[in-house]
């Protein structure tokens, strides 16, 4: 908060925000995508720690990132176009959100440790509290809330 005295604005230090932190990126699928969607990812974390007074582990940044390269190099895969990452967050969790131009809904296979490839959404769902994925106008879009925290 602040006050306003004589037109003055003196900082209270008990500003706090109120609405989530919002970035969204967009792709095209050129090489070093996913590299460039995880520094866009990290940079969100930092933006959380200084605006949110975030405590964010190395364990739950992992965590984030991992989900963030699966998330896109699904959308890589199995799109035919560009693709958006939206990044939602507060002190307490991150939802990841990947938009592309693919109707078809992805499959979350059975563990089979036998299996080669396709562990990406059993990842994705192995470390976020909910995965949901819905058509939306542009095709759809997959998304997985990050707890920062264990409940």
């Amino acid at each position: 908060m602040t006050e306003h005295l004589g037109g003055e604005v003196i900082p209270t230090g008990f500003d706090v925000p109120v609405e989530p932190l919002r970035r969204a990126t967009h792709y095209t699928g050129e090489p070093g995508s996913i590299a460039d969607a995880r520094a866009f990812t990290a940079q969100f974390v930092e933006q959380l720690r200084t605006e949110w007074c975030a405590r964010i582990g190395d364990r739950a940044e992992d965590a984030l990132l991992l989900v963030v390269s699966e998330l896109v190099t699904n959308a890589e895969r199995h799109s035919n176009g560009p693709y958006i990452l939206e990044l939602e967050g507060t002190d307490a969790a991150i939802t990841v959100s990947v938009y592309d131009s693919s109707v078809a809904l992805p499959l979350r296979f059975p563990r089979d440790p036998e299996r080669v490839g396709r562990h990406g959404l059993e990842i994705v769902h192995a470390l976020a509290a909910q995965v949901t994925a819905e058509r939306v106008p542009v095709g759809k879009r997959v998304s997985a809330l990050m707890r920062l925290h264990p409940q």
